[in-house]
């Protein structure tokens, strides 16, 4: 006769804990969103655990399963994922996000691929290698300047992000600070400044600017308060502008940044500014006008126009 040992009962902390699977049906029924319900569960593994532990076999610890409880109440309540989560992904960053700037989108993720492009062109026509200075007009988390100093690296001379709000610079600069001690290569010097656009940069760059990239504001007032209250969650400086010159709606930053990028790019240089794709026909004729030389408009990955792409010949 085989011996086998007396089954332990669960203790009485395990007792009524749900393993993870369990959770993630918990936490679905509650969100309507299987997707968002496996995301808050990991989630509260990482802040429990640590960053890319495994949920273990079994019973989740109390903490794990009160923590992602408590994410769910709060997205429940209509607060953004990203804000639930107080981080969020983008490119190759790991980003700060909370409600004093914008959350990263995959749209401007591509308008970031659309500027690297430009930015392998440039230094393929012109002896600008390792001199690039580059600028990220209304930075908000640091998404676009960050990306571009971890991407480019040393062959960029410096980085400049600008912001009219002074809290999302702080958000940005916690950022910046993550990213140099993570960062396994050496960055480029980034500057960060309040102001305006381009307005705050120092004088001396004026002419040595080689790529201007921007994500303004672009929706109209009246899209404003359409929009799902989850987005009206964010700043609304960050999301509505008024009318461009040309009476165009929602495009007065667009039509801004463009203007002042030429106070500042040097030849070669180019500004890849993010829009709304209804105002892609409008934006390039004002790119033209004000005297860029080659202007088209790329689109994002769902095939929209998404960025004008406004250069000065060499």
């Amino acid at each position: 006769m085989t011996w086998a040992p007396t089954p332990t009962p669960p203790t009485r902390a395990a007792a009524g804990r749900p393993d993870r699977g369990v959770l993630v049906a918990e936490l679905t029924a509650r969100l309507g969103a299987p997707h968002e319900a496996r995301f808050v569960v990991d989630e509260a593994l990482d802040q429990v655990l640590g960053p890319g532990r495994r949920a273990p076999a079994g019973p989740l610890g109390a903490e794990v399963v009160a923590r992602a409880r408590a994410l769910a109440a709060r997205r429940a309540a209509g607060e953004p994922l990203q804000y639930v989560f107080g981080h969020w992904p983008f490119r190759t960053l790991d980003l700060l996000v909370d409600p004093r700037v914008l959350i990263p989108r995959p749209e401007t993720e591509q308008v970031v691929e659309v500027a690297l492009a430009e930015v392998r062109s440039l230094c393929a026509s012109a002896q600008i290698g390792g001199n690039l200075v580059a600028v990220d007009a209304g930075t908000g988390s640091g998404a676009i300047a960050l990306s571009l100093a971890a991407e480019l690296g040393p062959s960029c001379r410096e980085v400049w992000a600008t912001d009219r709000s002074v809290d999302a610079l702080a958000v940005a600069r916690v950022n910046l600070d993550a990213l140099r001690r993570r960062a396994l290569a050496p960055l480029p010097p980034v500057g960060l400044v309040a102001g305006n656009w381009l307005e705050p940069l120092p004088s001396r760059l004026r002419g040595e600017v080689r790529l201007v990239v921007a994500n303004p504001p672009y929706v109209t007032a009246a899209e404003w308060e359409d929009l799902d209250a989850e987005v009206r969650c964010e700043p609304r400086q960050a999301l509505v502008a008024g009318p461009a010159r040309d009476g165009t709606d929602g495009s007065a930053d667009v039509e801004a940044v463009l203007a002042q990028a030429l106070e500042w790019l040097g030849r070669p240089g180019v500004a890849v500014v993010e829009l709304a794709p209804h105002q892609a026909d409008a934006a390039a004729p004002w790119a033209r006008r004000l005297g860029y030389e080659e202007v088209r408009v790329a689109p994002d990955l769902a095939g929209r126009p998404r960025a004008v792409v406004a250069r000065l010949a060499g």
